[in-house]
């Protein structure tokens, strides 16, 4: 293999004129994953009750994901020439993702995490080890950018490989391709990313953290306001759920009062069944926010799963975000992508690993959101 070229994939999708492709560009690693009784205290041995070595990374699990539902992904990123970074290529390809355009390193070391799952509080502890080398925006020729983007409905980046993502962001803004950002934390260059972005998808605490607001509610709204092309933003709770807030283009009388979000939150809460062992969709009226803003707040309950059932939280939300990119390039109603987008993070968790428990779109838990859809 030559370093910086393409790695060929023997079962790249082929999309058809019906189906649009989701692209992803990130980093890839491998998880090593082991389950305990407890959290360990300094200075304990302690055996663990399960393990699994599979691959990991927010780019690779959420496209796997798609592939799985039934659209063709591809992933863009670069991988060492050691025995983990083929392994997880070959993983990836075995769930149908298009790794042909992934580059290879002939030195360096692929990026790896140890996992610690904690059956008694069912959180999991993750220790990551950098690789190297990085994909850069020298990695990246005009002719791949073409390529790469030829037949993409979506494109969704994390900000982990900064400043080739940016070049393929901008790129892809270029050819009115949308993208979706998954923001995890405030990291170097995110506001150039944010600014190009069509859809986000954030951590609890970010909104409040990047716009220094008082609730979160209001940052959700300032994010909108500071954002213009943002269409809309969700804030994920584990396992309360998500917030969303949707920017709409519905004509509002110029004399209609803008509605507090807080307020307007605090009364969507009230009004939603949180005793509901599926997932419910609660949705606000359009309202006028602030300004020239219009939009409506949307929560969304997660989904109660046994504690006989729940195994591993590892990749929920990469999950989440997966089924996201499938709705939107399927065009589903903005309800169903959110509720289909939460039982598929469930599905995630019953099993150890990100990928372990993955549905396919065959999976009885889903039969309800397939139908006649592509």
């Amino acid at each position: 293999l030559i370093a910086g070229a393409p790695i060929m994939s023997s079962c790249s999708d082929e999309a058809t004129p019906t189906q649009p492709v989701v692209l992803g560009c990130g980093q890839l690693c491998l998880d090593y994953l082991a389950t305990v009784s407890s959290f360990p205290i300094p200075n304990q041995k302690i055996r663990c009750t399960s393990s699994k070595v599979q691959g990991g990374g927010n780019t690779g699990n959420s496209l796997t994901c798609v592939a799985r539902l039934g659209l063709p992904s591809r992933i863009l990123a670069k991988v060492a020439n050691d025995s983990q970074g083929r392994y997880m290529l070959e993983e990836l390809e075995s769930s149908g993702v298009d790794t042909s355009f992934c580059l290879n390193a002939k030195d360096g070391a692929s990026h790896f995490n140890y996992i610690i799952v904690d059956n008694q509080t069912n959180t999991r502890t993750c220790i990551y080890t950098p690789g190297y080398p990085p994909l850069l925006s020298d990695d990246l020729t005009e002719s791949l950018l073409l390529s790469v983007l030829d037949g993409v409905r979506v494109l969704y980046v994390n900000g982990r490989s900064r400043e080739a993502e940016l070049l393929l962001a901008q790129k892809a803004h270029s050819k009115n391709i949308s993208i979706l950002i998954d923001a995890e934390k405030i990291r170097k260059g995110l506001n150039e990313f944010l600014d190009l972005a069509d859809y986000a998808v954030c951590s609890t605490n970010f909104p409040q953290d990047w716009t220094e607001s008082p609730s979160s509610p209001s940052a959700l709204l300032s994010m909108l306001i500071r954002l213009p092309k943002l269409k809309f933003v969700i804030m994920t709770l584990g396992e309360h759920g998500c917030v969303m807030l949707e920017r709409c283009s519905n004509e509002i009388s110029g004399s209609e009062e803008e509605t507090d979000i807080d307020e307007l939150h605090e009364s969507l809460k009230q009004s939603t069944d949180y005793t509901s062992i599926l997932p419910v969709c609660n949705s606000s009226l359009v309202t006028r926010l602030a300004g020239n803003v219009t939009g409506r707040l949307v929560i969304v309950t997660a989904e109660k799963i046994p504690s006989s059932e729940l195994i591993d939280t590892t990749g929920a939300g990469d999950a989440f975000i997966g089924a996201l990119l499938y709705g939107l390039c399927t065009d589903m109603a903005l309800e169903e992508m959110l509720t289909f987008a939460t039982r598929v993070a469930a599905c995630c968790c019953r099993g150890l690993g990100a990928r372990t428990t993955l549905p396919f779109r065959s999976d009885p838990n889903l039969a309800t959101f397939f139908g006649t859809r592509p």
